[in-house]
C-alpha cells in the first residue's frame, strides 16, 4: 500500500474530507458531479502534477470563496522485510502536503516542513511512483487519449511504467554519445583538414626556410671555398715567386759559376798568351839570330866570292905579266861551300823557325781572340749577374709581399672554417655566389619564425591525428555499445511484449475478441513503437485507434492491455478514472473481474473511479461513495 489516507481542505468541491484507502482495489463511486474525479485529481496534484485537464492553473482548483487549499497524502512507510521504503523517515507514516494559494503561490510540505519538488520526486522515486505516467494515473478521458497516442509514445509510456526506461536511456545515452563522438569526429576532421591546409602552407614555408638555410650554408661554404681558393691562389703566387726566385738564384749561381770559369779561362788565356808571346819573342830572337847568322854567312860567301873574283881578276891581270898568287882559292871555296851549306841549313832552320813563329802568331791571335771572347762573355755575365741579382731582390720583395698577403688570406679563410679542398676557380665560385645570392633574395621574406610555426602546427596536426584516431576508436566502441544496448533493449522489450501479448489475448478472449501487442520498427529506437491490434465479433485484428473501433471497443481493448500489463508495472499505486463509461454491462463486468483477479495477491494499491459500484461488489474491494450535498462533496466508506 502507498497511500493510507487522503485529506482534502478547500479543494474544488471538498471543504474538508478524509478519504481512507486500503491495499488492493479502492472503488470510488457516485453520481456525475459528486466529486469523484476531483479526488483522483487531488492525489495527482499532491504527487506533484502542475497541469490538469480541469484547469490550466492550480489556483483554479481552490474551493470557491477560499484563498488556500491543502491536499495531504498520508504515505505508508511501514517496514517491509525489516526495512522501510524511505529510511530517512523512521516512522510508519509520512505526511506529504501540497498547498495551493489563490495568489498563485504553491509549495510542498514534507512532515510539515517546506520541501522542493525535487525532494518530492526523490521521495516518490524511493516509493516507486511516477505520477506523470498515463499508465500509472489515468484521469478521465485518458483512455481515449491513450488510444490516439502514437506507437512511439505508447512504447515509451510502457517502458516507464514497467521500469525499463533505463534500457531506452542507455540506448539514447549511447546514441547521444555516438552523436557527440560523430560530431566530435566531424569537428576534428574539419580541424584536421584546416590544420592540414595550414600545415601544408607552413610546410611549404618550412621547406623554403630549409632551402634558405641550405642556400645560406651553401653561400657560407662558397665564401669559405672562395676564401681558401684565394689562399690557394696566394699560395700558388708564393710558390710561383719562390720557383722564380729559385730559378733566378740558380741562374745567378750558374752565371757566377760561368763568370768564375770565364775569369779562370781568361787568366789561363792571358797566361797562355803571355807564354806564347814569350815563345814568339824567343822565336823571333832566334830567327833574328839565325838571320844574322845567315846574313853573316851570306856576307862571308859574298865576300869570299868577291875576293875570289877580285883575286882571279888580279891574278888574271897579273898573269899577263907574271904569275901571281894572292889567295888560296880552295880555302875560299871551301869557306864559300861551307858558308853556303850553313846558309842552306840556316834557311831551313829559318823556314822552320818562321813556320813555328807563324804558328805561335796564329796561336797568339787565337788566344787573343779567346781572351777577347772571354772578356766579352765575362762582361755579359757580369751584366746578367747584376740583372739576376736585381731580379732576385725584386722577387724577394714580391715574395715577402705575397707571403704577407697569403698570411692575411689564411687568417680570413680560417675565420670561415677549416681548410677544404678547392677544385673550382675563383671565377666559378663567384658565379655560384652571385647565383646563390639571387636565390636568397627570392627567399628574403621567409622568417626564422617559420620553423617554430611549422613545429607548432606539426604538433597540432599530430595531436589532431591522434585525437582523430582515438575518436575513430571511440566511434567504433560507441557503435558497438549502441548495438549491444539496442540488442539488450530489444531483448527485454520483446520479452515483455511477448508476455503481455499472451495475457492480452487471454483477456480479449473473455470478451470474444482477438488481438495482438507487437513491437514495430524495432531497429530504430526513435521510430520503434508499440502497436495494439484488436478485432471484435470475428473481425480481423486492426490497429487500435480513435476511428476504427467504437468507444466501448476502444475502452475494452485499452483496459485489456492495461490489465495484461499490470503484473509488470512497478508502481505500488495506480488509478483509473471512469474507464467503463462506454462499456456495455457485459464487458464492464468482465474487465472488473479481470482487474480484481489481477490485483489480487499483489502488493498494489488501485483506485478506480466509476459511476457504479455494482461491478465491484466483492469482499476484498474497498468501496467509497461520494455525494455532493449543497455544493459540498461528502465521503462515505461502504462497510
Amino acid at each position: 500500500m502507498l497511500i493510507s489516507e487522503v485529506i482534502l481542505e478547500n479543494f474544488m468541491s471538498y471543504e474538508y474530507a478524509r478519504v481512507p484507502l486500503k491495499p488492493g482495489i479502492n472503488v470510488v463511486c457516485g453520481p456525475n458531479g459528486a466529486g469523484k474525479s476531483s479526488l483522483l485529481l487531488a492525489i495527482s496534484v499532491a504527487l506533484g502534477q502542475s497541469y490538469t485537464e480541469r484547469s490550466r492553473k492550480l489556483s483554479d482548483l481552490i474551493r470557491w470563496g477560499k484563498d488556500q487549499a491543502r491536499v495531504t497524502l498520508i504515505l505508508d512507510n511501514s517496514k517491509r522485510g525489516g526495512k522501510r521504503p524511505v529510511p530517512k523517515f523512521n516512522k510508519d507514516q509520512i505526511f506529504l502536503t501540497r498547498v495551493l494559494r489563490r495568489d498563485g503561490k504553491y509549495w510542498f510540505e514534507l512532515e510539515n516542513r517546506a520541501a522542493s519538488k525535487q525532494d518530492v520526486e526523490r521521495l516518490l522515486a524511493k516509493l516507486g511512483v511516477d505520477p506523470d505516467n498515463m499508465l500509472i494515473i489515468m484521469h478521465q478521458n485518458m483512455v481515449e487519449q491513450f488510444t490516439v497516442l502514437s506507437p512511439q509514445d505508447k512504447l515509451k509510456m510502457v517502458e516507464a511504467a514497467v521500469g525499463l526506461e533505463a534500457y531506452r536511456e542507455n540506448v539514447l545515452e549511447a546514441q547521444k554519445k555516438l552523436t557527440r563522438i560523430l560530431s566530435q569526429e566531424e569537428s576534428i576532421s574539419k580541424l584536421l583538414e584546416s590544420a592540414e591546409q595550414t600545415l601544408n602552407y607552413w610546410r611549404e614555408q618550412y621547406e623554403r626556410l630549409q632551402e634558405k638555410k641550405q642556400l645560406m650554408a651553401k653561400k657560407h661554404f662558397l665564401e669559405r671555398e672562395l676564401a681558401w681558393a684565394e689562399v690557394n691562389r696566394r699560395e700558388d703566387i708564393v710558390k710561383d715567386l719562390e720557383a722564380k726566385r729559385e730559378r733566378e738564384l740558380a741562374l745567378l749561381r750558374q752565371i757566377e759559376e760561368e763568370a768564375k770559369t770565364t775569369e779562370e779561362q781568361l787568366k789561363m788565356y792571358q797566361s797562355e798568351l803571355e807564354k806564347l808571346k814569350n815563345e814568339w819573342k824567343k822565336s823571333l830572337n832566334e830567327t833574328i839570330s839565325l838571320e844574322r847568322e845567315k846574313a853573316g854567312s851570306q856576307a862571308t860567301i859574298s865576300l869570299c866570292e868577291q875576293l875570289l873574283a877580285e883575286a882571279s881578276f888580279i891574278e888574271n891581270q897579273a898573269q899577263g905579266g907574271r904569275n901571281l898568287k894572292l889567295l888560296k882559292a880552295e880555302s875560299l871555296k871551301e869557306l864559300i861551300e861551307s858558308s853556303r851549306l850553313k846558309v842552306s841549313e840556316l834557311d831551313e832552320e829559318l823556314t822552320r823557325r818562321m813556320s813555328e813563329t807563324r804558328i805561335i802568331e796564329e796561336q797568339i791571335e787565337k788566344v787573343g781572340n779567346q781572351i777577347l771572347d772571354a772578356r766579352v762573355r765575362l762582361a755579359l755575365l757580369n751584366y746578367r749577374m747584376e740583372n739576376a741579382k736585381t731580379n732576385v731582390e725584386d722577387l724577394e720583395k714580391a715574395l715577402k709581399d705575397a707571403k704577407a698577403q697569403l698570411d692575411a688570406a689564411v687568417k680570413r679563410a680560417e675565420e670561415t672554417g677549416p681548410r677544404i679542398a678547392v677544385i673550382k676557380s675563383v671565377g666559378e665560385i663567384l658565379d655560384e655566389i652571385r647565383l646563390t645570392d639571387g636565390h636568397l633574395a627570392a627567399l628574403a621574406g621567409v622568417s626564422e619564425d617559420v620553423e617554430r610555426m611549422y613545429e607548432s602546427y606539426s604538433q597540432l596536426y599530430l595531436e589532431l591525428k591522434e585525437k582523430a584516431r582515438l575518436v575513430a576508436e571511440n566511434r567504433e566502441k560507441a557503435l558497438e555499445e549502441v548495438k549491444a544496448r539496442m540488442q539488450a533493449w530489444r531483448t527485454v522489450i520483446q520479452s515483455l511484449l511477448d508476455r503481455v501479448n499472451l495475457e492480452y489475448q487471454k483477456i480479449l478472449a473473455n470478451s470474444q475478441a482477438v488481438g495482438e501487442v507487437r513491437l514495430v520498427n524495432e531497429h530504430d529506437i526513435e521510430a520503434a513503437g508499440l502497436e495494439i491490434l484488436v478485432g471484435f465479433k470475428g473481425g480481423k485484428p486492426v490497429p487500435l485507434n480513435a476511428y476504427t473501433q467504437s468507444g466501448g471497443e476502444r475502452t475494452t481493448a485499452t483496459m485489456s492491455f492495461l490489465l495484461a500489463l499490470q503484473q509488470h508495472v512497478r508502481s505500488a499505486f495506480r488509478a483509473v478514472d471512469e474507464y467503463d463509461v462506454h462499456m456495455d454491462p457485459k464487458n464492464r463486468e468482465i474487465i472488473a473481474q479481470m482487474l480484481i483477479s489481477t490485483v489480487k495477491n499483489a502488493n498494489v494499491q488501485y483506485v478506480v473511479i466509476t459511476p457504479s459500484q455494482v461491478t465491484f461488489a466483492e469482499d476484498n474491494v474497498n468501496i467509497i461513495t461520494v455525494q455532493n450535498v449543497e455544493g459540498k462533496s461528502i465521503i462515505k466508506e461502504v462497510a
